[in-house]
Order: C-alpha cells, then structure tokens, then sequence
C-alpha cells in the first residue's frame, strides 16, 4: 500500500514540541505517549530489520510499530486479528446496528471524567437494549450484543456514542428456542430512547452522590447536589438520540461493518489532505448540510463532503481530546456474546436454529493441519517478485541507518 503524502505522525514531528512545551501542565500522561508513540511509530527510534528477498536479491529496511491504540498506522492489522477472532460468532441470521448517543451536555462533563461516564454509556446501553429484548411485548428472548465506542464526529470534535452489533433475535427462557425478531425490525426505539435517558441519569446521580465526578471551569457549580439535580432535571426534558439503522445484508456484510468500526481512530491519515501555512486541512462529512448535497447510506438526512482548515494546534487539541484512559476497553460484549459464556451460549443458539457449529471450531483435529500451514506461509513478500523475504539483520531501538548490508558471498 502506497503511503500516504500527509500523516498524522507528520503533524506532530512538525508542530507537536512547540504545542507540547505551551500545554506543559495541561497535557496527561497518557496523551503524551500517544504523541510519542505516533511520531516514532515506523521510524529508526523503534528499531525494525533488514529483510532480503530470496528470488531476485531486493534489500528493504522495515521498521517496528507502535502498536498504540489510537494510531492510524496500526489499526488494519490489529482489526484484522479481532474479525479473525470474530468469525466463528457469526449466527446465521439477521444483524442490526444500534447507536446510542450522549445529548451535548453530558458529553461535556464526559471528557473529564472519561473512565466513568464511557463505562456507564456501555453498561445502559447494553441494559437497555437486554430489558426491552426480555420483554414480552417485544421480543421476550436473551440476546446478545456487541458495543463499539466512538468519541469523535467527523470534524473530531468531542461526541460520545456507542454503536451496537446485534444478532435479531435471542433464545427464549428456557434457552432452547430462538426468538427471532419481525423481518426488518429489532426493537421500538422510542421505548429504548426513553428508558436510556431513565437509567442513565439514574446512574449518574449515583456517581455524583458517590462522589466520583469531577467538575471544572464553567461546570464547577455542578459539584453542589442541588446546582447537579438540577441540571439532570433539564435532561430529562430533552429527547435522547437512540436509533437503528437497517439490517445488514447478511453475516459476512456485518463483519466488512466491523472491520471499517471496530478499530477506527478520530481520523485516518487518507483523510488529510495538506498540511501549509494556512494550518491543516482534512476531508469531513457536513451532516447537516441542506439541499444539493448526497445522501447518506443510513437515508438519515444529507451529508457533504468538503475541506475543513485547523491550525495546528487546534488539530492535535482535537485528536487528543478522544485518547482514552489506560486500560479502558472500547469494545465490549454483553448477553450471548459475554466473554464468560459466549462459547456455550452460543452453542445453545446454533442448536436452537439447527445449524452446525463453524468449521473451524468444528473440526478440531484439522487445527494443527492449519496451525502449521499459516507457520509455513511467509511473513513478509517481496513486493518485486512476490518471493518471500528473510530477516537477515535486526535494528536495534534508536540505531542509524549508516548502509545497506554487503551481500552474502
């Protein structure tokens, strides 16, 4: 794959001493390693190897990732090691896409308190989507679902929501019967608008009666119990986003979906498109766009696609503002797909639908047959001839490159 004119990492190299000398004090510990870790990723300071093409002889230097979470350059192989993971998850029925979204308010008292308020919008997300599932006017079944957390909008600004992967349909009490859902429609979201808004706010009481929640600048007075009642009793006032797109075109569409989510960053280095005396400027989806504009896939309103301009400063601001706390996991899986029980949940779920377990589980004694056949492909082709490529110097972290390596005799 060609690399692209402009990264992020570029950004940072040029413009991110300066910027990280005047936010000295203002910048946590985990977001300077994140600049850290892009602007080195791929370079000389991680060490990397030299590699030699056994077919027509080729030399060429690899250098190491980063491997961090939040760089661009890192995220197509770690996506594809977790769809790997995913695969054998797949039932054979229909999918749908769910957001839940936080209303402007509470995504500004999020920022500051991120490991709490991101772990309340998964667990009431995925409360939520359980109870009105459990409930026999709707569907009254057991199911399962996958969380992705996204804080970004297309300009990079500060916008927590969680997209939802769920199978239509669940197993029944006795966990032998599975329940589907009406063809092209999983659960009423109004019901499930409603009851988020419900027991988030519920929740968030708790945490600020608790005392873990921190408030500052402008939201200082939220600290005192009276000034934070209040303000939630304005929130329950406004409607609450929740909605669901169409399902997907079937299991292996739900996969390209995840493939292109799961591991997404605040934005990708193809989106950049220069970097000049005028600041940054990179492609984004104006949403709210009017006429003359085209559709988005979802049919939900107009979107266009132009140029927005940042300075630099604001630019590493706003990709900085979506780094998250150390440890704290973006992609959950909750009621059939819990970590706990999905392998046997699951099972239960394919007998109930009559379908056999995937092959590749399935068939364990072919496993060392695979095993052995993915340890006998070549990690690395030589882009010349396609002949595979050996390792024949490894680089140290920090080490010059001074000269190729003198051919073997």
């Amino acid at each position: 794959m060609q690399r692209p004119a402009l990264e992020v990492a570029d950004i940072f190299r040029e413009h991110g001493p300066a910027w990280r000398q005047a936010q000295r004090g203002h910048l946590s510990l985990v977001q300077l390693k994140v600049m850290s870790a892009i602007t080195q990723c791929r370079t000389a300071a991680l060490g990397g190897h030299v590699l030699r093409c056994g077919g027509c002889g080729t030399d060429q230097i690899s250098y190491n990732s980063c491997r961090n979470r939040h760089c661009p350059k890192c995220q197509s192989a770690a996506a594809q090691r977790w769809l790997d993971a995913r695969q054998a998850d797949l039932l054979p029925v229909e999918y749908y896409h769910v957001v839940f979204t936080l209303p402007a308010p509470v995504a500004d008292i999020a920022y500051t308190n991120k490991a709490a308020v991101y772990g309340l919008l998964f667990d009431m997300a995925a409360e939520v989507l359980q109870t009105i599932a459990a409930d026999p006017k709707h569907l009254g079944a057991r199911i399962g679902a996958t969380l992705v957390l996204h804080t970004w909008g297309s300009a990079m600004t500060h916008h927590p929501h969680v997209h939802g992967i769920v199978p239509g349909g669940g197993l029944s009490a006795d966990g032998k019967t599975w329940l589907a859902c009406r063809p092209g429609f999983f659960l009423p979201v109004r019901v499930l608008s409603r009851l988020f808004r419900r027991r988030f706010l519920e929740e968030l009481q708790r945490l600020h009666d608790a005392g873990r929640l921190q408030f500052f600048s402008e939201h200082a007075p939220l600290a005192n119990a009276e000034a934070f009642k209040s303000w939630l009793a304005l929130l329950r006032q406004t409607e609450w986003v929740v909605y669901a797109k169409r399902p997907f075109a079937g299991p292996q569409a739900v996969l390209t979906y995840l493939s292109r989510y799961t591991h997404r960053v605040a934005i990708s280095n193809r989106r950049l498109v220069a970097m000049d005396e005028r600041g940054v400027s990179f492609r984004w989806k104006d949403y709210r766009a009017s006429k003359g504009s085209k559709t988005s896939k979802s049919g939900k309103g107009r979107t266009r696609h132009t140029t927005m301009t940042l300075s630099p400063e604001e630019f590493m601001r706003r990709f900085l503002l979506h780094v998250l706390p150390g440890g704290f996991h973006r992609i959950r899986h909750y009621g059939l797909l819990a970590n706990g029980s999905r392998k046997a949940d699951l099972a239960r779920a394919r007998e109930a639908l009559h379908v056999a377990m995937p092959q590749d589980t399935a068939a364990s004694s072919a496993e060392p047959v695979h095993r052995e056949a993915e340890a006998s492909a070549p990690v690395f082709v030589c882009r010349h001839c396609g002949k595979p490529m050996l390792v024949v110097h490894a680089l140290m972290r920090g080490q010059a490159i001074r000269a190729p390596p003198s051919p073997s005799p």
